[in-house]
């Protein structure tokens, strides 16, 4: 999996990414993660990458041309047109299964956009994919990307130790995750269930199950229609 972002704070996607499991996945060459800075695209002396829209109204918008031309760098790089993911309110909303299939891909690239958004004709050019993360504004797309690139690199094979932790998550058909538990037995006076003390696999399973339905109809209960 090879992630490309487009944006305007790449020390901001580094150093948000190149640690823990995605950091770890990436020293291990699982992924790739390749940022470009659309400012070294602007075609001025002052590396002005926004404009005042036109029509009126408040703040700027991204021009189109630092946009193509760093969105050129990379597909002249790898040699295709990939999926090109553009961060926005007003994308599908951003979920586990859309991460499951995002993993297939070899190539992403991420458009970061700012101010008030990103020239509409460039974004005809070369979208793919409108996705938002959430129906809330943010001042950029750096986050969301960075959410969306962790939470695709887990279905990554091999970037997880266990390969069954990918697989029983919240989410997984529909569900949310059950209850976790650990040492001390007792705490504050609360016990551990007693199912899980057992050892009977099969009655453990059953229990975890029930807890899930339980906890996604308290919590979730759009999930289950």
């Amino acid at each position: 999996m090879n992630y490309h972002v487009l944006t305007l704070f790449p020390e901001m996607i580094e150093q948000g990414l190149k640690t823990s499991i995605i950091g770890r996945a990436i020293e291990q060459e699982l992924l790739t993660l390749s940022c470009t800075n659309i400012r070294d695209y602007a075609n001025n002396k002052h590396m002005k990458v926004d404009d005042y829209p036109y029509g009126g109204g408040a703040g700027m918008v991204m021009m189109a041309e630092p946009v193509y031309g760093a969105y050129q760098s990379v597909t002249e790089k790898i040699g295709y047109r990939p999926r090109v993911i553009y961060l926005t309110p007003q994308g599908e909303v951003f979920h586990q299964n859309m991460a499951k299939e995002l993993a297939e891909e070899q190539d992403i690239v991420f458009l970061c956009g700012h101010y008030e958004g990103i020239d509409e004709r460039v974004l005809e050019e070369i979208v793919t994919d409108y996705v938002s993360i959430g129906d809330y504004v943010l001042t950029g797309g750096e986050l969301p990307a960075m959410v969306m690139i962790d939470a695709i690199s887990r279905m990554v094979p091999g970037v997880l130790s266990n390969e069954e932790s990918a697989q029983t998550e919240s989410f997984q058909d529909n569900l949310l995750e059950h209850p976790h538990y650990t040492r001390p037995a007792v705490w504050q006076e609360k016990e551990v269930p007693p199912v899980l003390l057992s050892g009977h696999h099969a009655k453990i399973e059953e229990w975890r199950h029930e807890q899930s339905v339980k906890r996604t109809k308290e919590r979730r209960p759009d999930l289950l229609r």
